[in-house]
C-alpha cells in the first residue's frame, strides 16, 4: 500500500480539486440521466441513454480508477472527502482532506473515520 507524506498528500491537492470537481459533475449527470430514463420508462416511453450518461460514466470510471491507482481514497464525492493512506509510528493511519480546506492538516485511524479526525 501506497502511503503519504503530509507534504506528498499537500502536492496531490491542486489536481486533486479538478478529478473531484469533474466526478460530482458526472456523478451529477447520471442522476439527471437516471431519472429521465426512469421518467420515460413510467410514462412507456422508452428509456434510452443519451451520449452525455455515457460520457459522464466514461469519466468518473476513469478518474475514481485514478484516485485508486494512486492510492487515494474516495470517501464522499459529494463533500469532496478523501483520505491519504500515511505512516504514524509504525501503522497506517490516514491523512484527510475535504475540498473546501485549504490544505491537509488532519489525520485520523483506520478505524475512526473523519469523525475521529485530529489536527496534524
Amino acid at each position: 500500500m501506497r502511503t503519504y507524506t503530509a507534504a506528498q498528500a499537500e502536492a496531490e491537492l491542486p489536481a486533486l480539486r479538478g478529478q473531484l470537481s469533474r466526478i460530482r459533475t458526472a456523478r451529477d449527470v447520471l442522476i439527471a440521466s437516471s431519472r429521465r430514463i426512469a421518467d420515460a420508462v413510467a410514462a412507456d416511453g422508452g428509456g434510452v441513454a443519451g451520449s452525455d450518461w455515457f460520457e459522464a460514466g466514461r469519466q468518473l470510471r476513469e478518474d475514481v480508477t485514478d484516485l485508486a491507482e494512486r492510492g487515494i481514497l474516495l470517501r464522499d464525492p459529494e463533500s469532496g472527502l478523501v483520505d491519504f493512506p500515511a505512516d504514524r509510528e509504525g501503522r497506517i493511519v490516514f491523512l484527510c482532506w475535504q475540498v473546501d480546506e485549504e490544505g491537509v492538516a488532519w489525520w485520523h485511524e483506520q478505524d475512526s473515520g473523519s469523525l475521529g479526525r485530529k489536527p496534524l
